[in-house]
């Protein structure tokens, strides 16, 4: 004769520190044990994101907006001719700003209005991947937890653990399309 146990509901998610310890019972493990319980392991693979789309910073503003407009991207990653490492990236909505005020012409190269990435000093690069779990790329977006870096972020861009190949371009949006569409 079998005994049935009785169905005990599970606690909350808790979310380990960096450092491997147990979080602190502080507003932000809170948000990320939270994020941890709503993405339920889910990773970036998940988001099923479109491969990324880049230019280069000789390329004419009109030709990337072009490129940009034609795939509905909002930003796209700006790599080096020479090396095809990644630069930095060009916002589509703030190169219309640009075009607005006639601070750039269709014309300008790509570098005069792109958002260089700073290197060496200042904010650590935040290394983010297909593994990258959901609940940690949402902490990158709010600035809280292990991928924060200090400021809230926009969009990430994905790339392969060794940051050689740009791979997509996450944005908060595909993030709240993930949850809307995942089955509860």
């Amino acid at each position: 004769m079998s005994h049935l146990e009785q169905a005990v509901p599970l606690g909350q998610t808790i979310v380990p520190q960096a450092d491997g310890l147990p979080p602190n019972e502080d507003e932000h493990a809170a948000k990320l044990s939270a994020w941890a319980d709503k993405y339920r392991g889910a990773t970036v693979a998940d988001l099923d994101l479109p491969p990324a789309l880049s230019t280069s910073p000789k390329t004419s503003l009109s030709s990337a907006m072009l490129s940009a407009s034609s795939h509905d991207y909002s930003h796209l990653t700006v790599l080096s001719e020479e090396t095809r490492s990644l630069l930095g990236y060009l916002p589509i909505a703030k190169l219309k700003k640009l075009f607005e005020s006639n601070e750039v012409s269709p014309d300008d190269p790509v570098s005069k209005a792109m958002m260089s990435f700073q290197r060496g000093g200042g904010r650590k690069y935040k290394v983010i991947t297909m593994e990258t779990e959901l609940w940690e790329l949402e902490g990158f977006f709010e600035n809280v937890g292990p991928l924060a870096t200090g400021a809230t972020q926009d969009f990430a861009v994905v790339t392969d653990g060794s940051r050689k190949f740009v791979l997509g371009i996450c944005t908060r949006d595909d993030l709240e399309t993930f949850v809307k569409r995942r089955p509860a």
